[in-house]
């Protein structure tokens, strides 16, 4: 086989540079996947755009075979770009290609970049206005307290947006001819695991739990890939006290000299935290007079919710914007003005001295045990695709507080395993899987999840969605396994 041309040096091509002559091959033609393939062919690259899935994506497809890119679609896509990898000087790919796909590994082995959206942000950043970053990461909570900052830095006054994993892809929120005057960076261990080069002004990891294991080969891994959100931290690495995980990975951390631990805690902060003191959540991290007393920044009651993680969440989207120098008046103003989206411990319903509430975004056990922690006593209904994970550590840490469980969903004995094994006495019913959840009526399979709660609730029960298991066995994302949930007990309660 001939050698191409020597391979071009991507180091220090930025969006003022001519990226002429550079062939990129853009793995994914999701959002991000778009995003790059948009601003790379606008730049003056030779892209080639693949995605084995094609529906939903033909506009797209077509507007940037117009604008000079070849956007191949559909099964068998990529298994002939292999052979031709000797003419491509970078692969762009999307978070979901894991690591062994053969593409990304062919590239590898050819000593050929492999680049994900978040690295070709980062490369594309502006020379005239660096924009700092604001990043976040975690196994749960990362959307809620990305807004939540985005909210806070918005009513500092300054020019912010949520980006990344949630909101504009990155790429665009650098190439926006306006710049911004700071980013609320979400990012997923998928999105880490792809990045190399990335200096956050400050970096924030939630919490690590057990979660996206069909994916990696260990815990071990999955923690390394979100503790690369604190390589080269310029200001502060921002902690979560009650999970060590977190803790460790800032010791492991190469940062910036001078980037400041700063933890969060729902008790009483030692010196460089940020805490609660009753109900008051305050800093002593970010005054001088931190070695005495704390600054006031808000109540518990200013936040869309008093459940344990939202407090957290707020804390950590506190700590990153006070690092990067926002006001204790911003940070109050922009958390009472905060609204969750929807599917996060929404309250449906209350009737009968029962209340149903909706957190259908918990798609992993650590956010289902969060959920389930803010309610006693519950009725948990359950279930989906587990991902690998197990549940015997949240079924012991909640069982005294369950009235019964209601499970649906593909793996559905995982968790019906745990609670045999730690929660022998508590009542269960099964809803059968054989059916996808499109309807929420009474023949679907959650009119009868809610009539089967219905069942074990009580009154002064919460009946809890927070199923701890993807939805993609019968929904089409988890934000329809909640609108069916939602559906069915306003059908129920009105008989």
């Amino acid at each position: 086989m001939s050698r191409h041309r020597a391979r071009r040096d991507l180091d220090g091509l930025g969006q003022t540079d001519s990226w002429d002559g550079v062939r990129a091959v853009v793995a994914g033609f999701g959002v991000s996947g778009f995003a790059a393939a948009d601003n790379l062919t606008h730049l003056g690259a030779a892209v080639t755009a693949l995605d084995e899935q094609a529906e939903g994506k033909e506009e797209k497809a077509e507007l940037l075979e117009v604008l000079g890119a070849d956007v191949r679609l559909g099964p068998g896509t990529t298994a002939a770009l292999p052979s031709d990898l000797d003419h491509v000087d970078v692969v762009v790919t999307s978070p979901g290609w894991r690591p062994d796909s053969p593409l990304l590994v062919e590239a590898r082995e050819r000593g050929i970049p492999v680049w994900g959206e978040v690295e070709l942000a980062w490369r594309l950043r502006h020379p005239d206005h660096d924009t700092p970053w604001l990043a976040v990461t975690g196994t749960n909570g990362k959307t809620t307290t990305v807004q939540m900052l985005d909210a806070i830095l918005r009513a500092a006054g300054l020019r912010s947006v949520a980006a990344g994993n949630v909101g504009l892809p990155l790429v665009e929120a650098v190439m926006d001819p306006v710049p911004h005057d700071v980013l609320a960076v979400e990012l997923s261990s998928f999105q880490l695991h792809y990045t190399d080069s990335m200096s956050a002004e400050s970096a924030a990891v939630l919490n690590v739990a057990e979660d996206h294991l069909d994916w990696y080969p260990s815990m071990d891994a999955y923690a390394a890939d979100k503790g690369r959100v604190y390589e080269r931290a310029q200001r502060a690495c921002v902690y979560n006290v009650a999970d060590p995980v977190t803790e460790q990975l800032v010791r492991d951390a190469d940062v910036v000299e001078g980037a400041r631990a700063i933890g969060f805690t729902l008790g009483m902060p030692s010196v460089g935290m940020m805490g609660l003191v009753e109900d008051i959540l305050v800093d002593r991290a970010f005054i001088e007079e931190r070695s005495t007393s704390a600054a006031e920044l808000c109540t518990v009651a200013d936040l869309p919710s008093h459940a344990p993680h939202v407090v957290s969440n707020a804390l950590a989207a506190a700590a990153l914007a006070r690092a990067h120098g926002v006001s204790q008046q911003a940070v109050r103003d922009g958390l009472r003005g905060f609204r969750l989206d929807g599917h996060r411990i929404a309250v449906v319903a209350e009737a009968d001295g029962i209340t149903w509430v909706d957190d259908s975004k918990a798609t992993n056990p650590h956010a289902a045990l969060s959920s389930l922690r803010a309610y006693d006593p519950v009725v948990w209904v359950a279930g989906g695709l587990a991902k690998g994970a197990r549940f015997d550590e949240l079924v012991q840490a909640v069982r005294d507080r369950l009235r019964g469980v209601v499970l649906l969903g593909r793996d559905a004995d995982v968790v019906a395993e745990a609670l045999a094994r730690h929660a022998p006495d508590v009542p269960v019913i099964r809803v059968g899987n054989d059916e996808t959840g499109v309807t929420g009526g009474d023949h679907g399979p959650m009119g009868r999840v809610v009539a089967a709660a219905a069942q074990l609730a009580r009154p002064g029960d919460t009946v809890l969605l927070a199923p701890g298991c993807a939805s993609m066995d019968q929904f089409t994302h988890y934000g329809a396994r909640g609108d069916a949930f939602a559906g069915a007990v306003r059908e129920h309660l009105a008989g």
